[in-house]
């Protein structure tokens, strides 16, 4: 049984035509629920914080604010799935550098936009997977000991003790194991409760580190510091976290 729920969708484009093309695409796609539609960016900015919706086609050139200065000002624990709609194919570097998960071009082809959806479907499982690994029963202290991320094609399952370090992106977290990186749809907030803090330590505002790699810590200027891992990655600690790490470190 699938207990993946429906996809809550924003529709945004400045031209009612292109908004139709898109409900036609989708019609085929009844995984998705429109939930609204807007005419320019602060109409979608509003949505989005009303709606919360999951998923965002968005357009890239309309008046006034435009598709990427849409996504900066949205705060990061509001940002859906992304998927640029745009009439100019050299916009899709861009794209992808905004953290969309896809782009299609206009007039939308039914085959490139299946395949758009097929991704954003597979990001939706996965995220849902994720979600349910952390709540299967758990050991006895309470915190997870596996996450499940997108990694090319494939859903990876990663043993939190693997793990290096983890840096914040906004709404996206960037894994370090190794020389490897996994880019997992998430919030630091969210990720801190789940983690032990017996095994992983707030060395920043946007930065976790494995207690077990810390290699070193080298005293800075002005009460900050500089953790170096066991493979000589070296992280910053910032003034505001220095104190839970000489009581976690023994630092003098």
């Amino acid at each position: 049984m699938n207990n993946t729920p429906r996809l809550r969708t924003v529709l945004v484009d400045d031209e009612v035509l292109a908004r139709l093309a898109l409900r036609q695409a989708l019609a085929s796609h009844p995984e998705v629920e429109i939930v609204g539609e807007c005419g320019n960016a602060a109409e979608a900015m509003q949505a989005v914080r009303a709606l919360q919706p999951d998923l965002l086609f968005l357009d890239i050139q309309m008046p006034g604010m435009d598709g990427f200065e849409l996504l900066h000002e949205l705060a990061p624990d509001r940002l859906p799935l992304v998927v640029f709609t745009t009439a100019f194919a050299e916009h899709a570097l861009r794209a992808f550098d905004a953290m969309a998960l896809d782009y299609v071009l206009k007039p939308i082809d039914q085959a490139r936009f299946d395949q758009a959806m097929a991704r954003v479907n597979q990001h939706w499982h996965g995220l849902h997977a994720g979600t349910g690994a952390a709540t299967e029963p758990a050991p006895a202290n309470g915190y997870v000991q596996r996450l499940s991320v997108r990694h090319g094609e494939h859903i990876r399952v990663l043993a939190v003790d693997d793990i290096d370090w983890i840096r914040a992106d906004g709404n996206y977290l960037h894994i370090h194991i190794g020389p490897v990186r996994y880019l997992h749809r998430d919030t630091l907030r969210h990720l801190l409760v789940q983690l032990d803090p017996a095994r992983f330590l707030r060395i920043h505002r946007g930065t976790l580190v494995n207690l077990a790699r810390i290699r070193e810590v080298h005293p800075l200027f002005k009460g900050g510091a500089e953790i170096v891992l066991h493979d000589g990655t070296r992280l910053d600690l910032s003034r505001r976290f220095r104190a839970g790490a000489r009581v976690v470190l023994g630092l003098p």
